[in-house]
């Protein structure tokens, strides 16, 4: 429907779009954490519920990730907020609300707070504190040797871990964030820890919302899927009425 998506390095962005009300023009964008996919199953099943409900929703792979173009060595956080700003160019005329799991939280912090495009913000297990993350998840493996949580497909790069520690944090764009705004987080999570979400929740001067779902962890994954999604649904339900 919206032709081939192309960031700025040329690479094609994989995606899949799941319609909704006949004639919407408003659109949920859905994108994923490091090491994901558009595919992962609770991003699928966010996507499917959405369009039941008759919200359109489009899920994403980053550049470098899934079947998108560009290698996985390159992938920061700076370059797909640009990603994001690509996906953003092509749903010209359409009301937009972001939905980012984990690294893909971040993203959307960085590019909502810069970007009046984005007219609403969810944040899933987003990961705030990044510097602290790459050295609590990867600290002990030497780029450009050693992969990320022993995953051969996905070799640590030092263009990664230079990224993540430069941005440091994006809890101060809290502020910068004028956009309803939903954080949910899992009291199990063992990734990003749930204090990520309360930090910046702190900081939020918008009608924003912290979420906690209790037993749940990083992927929302098995029961946990179920109150993930029946969160997110109505909420952006409200926000397009």
């Amino acid at each position: 429907m919206f032709g081939e998506i192309k960031n700025a390095h040329g690479e094609r962005l994989d995606y899949t779009f799941h319609p909704g009300a006949p004639g919407a023009k408003h659109i949920a964008v859905l994108g994923h954490g490091v090491t994901g996919n558009k595919d992962r199953p609770f991003v699928v099943a966010l996507a499917d519920a959405l369009a039941r409900a008759g919200v359109p929703a489009l899920r994403f792979s980053f550049s470098g990730n899934g079947a998108s173009g560009g290698r996985f060595v390159d992938s920061t956080i700076t370059k797909e907020v640009a990603d994001l700003g690509a996906v953003l160019d092509a749903l010209a005329g359409w009301r937009v609300a972001y939905v980012g799991h984990s690294m893909g939280g971040a993203v959307g912090v960085l590019r909502a707070a810069r970007d009046p495009r984005i007219n609403a913000l969810v944040s899933l297990a987003g990961m705030v504190h990044t510097k602290a993350f790459a050295q609590r998840e990867f600290g002990t493996v030497t780029p450009g040797q050693g992969n990320m949580w022993d995953d051969e497909k996905c070799p640590l790069s030092a263009a990664y871990m230079t990224d993540l520690a430069t941005i440091d944090t994006v809890v101060n764009h809290a502020p910068a964030i004028k956009i309803p705004w939903l954080l949910i987080h899992g009291t199990e999570d063992d990734v990003v820890p749930i204090q990520d979400s309360r930090d910046i929740f702190a900081k939020a001067n918008v009608p924003a919302q912290l979420v906690e779902i209790k037993g749940a962890g990083h992927v929302f994954s098995g029961d946990f899927t179920r109150p993930m999604v029946e969160t997110v649904v109505p909420w952006l339900q409200a926000r397009f009425a």
